[in-house]
């Protein structure tokens, strides 16, 4: 979880005013290390706003995967984890992302 704007501007402040470092950390109950990175980033970028956290696919290539279940629609998850050398746990995280459900719609039987 990341700060409010208004609350690092806050300290940046309070911190620009005369106060010291150690005692703007311990009013606003962060760390030396991040108001001086807080400092940093206003004097680099002009804004206070925390970075957006990029989304990585490493083994699973999403647009491999669905092309992959297009090809093989009844595939359970062990078998499309050999085929991308992963766990099937890692397939069943990459499928929640890409919201991709595995239910399958198998036909009533009646006797």
């Amino acid at each position: 979880m990341s700060y409010d704007i208004k609350y690092r501007i806050r300290a940046i402040e309070y911190w620009n005013d005369g106060h010291s470092k150690k005692e703007t950390a311990e009013v606003f109950k962060v760390s030396h290390f991040t108001l001086q990175k807080w400092k940093s980033q206003l004097k680099e970028t002009g804004n206070l706003e925390s970075k957006k956290r990029r989304e990585t696919w490493r083994k699973i290539e999403p647009v491999r995967l669905k092309e992959y279940l297009k090809q093989h629609p009844d595939a359970y998850l062990k078998e499309i984890a050999e085929e991308f050398s992963c766990s099937d746990v890692a397939i069943l995280k990459a499928l929640r992302r890409l919201k991709i459900s595995r239910k399958k719609n198998y036909p009533l039987q009646r006797n």
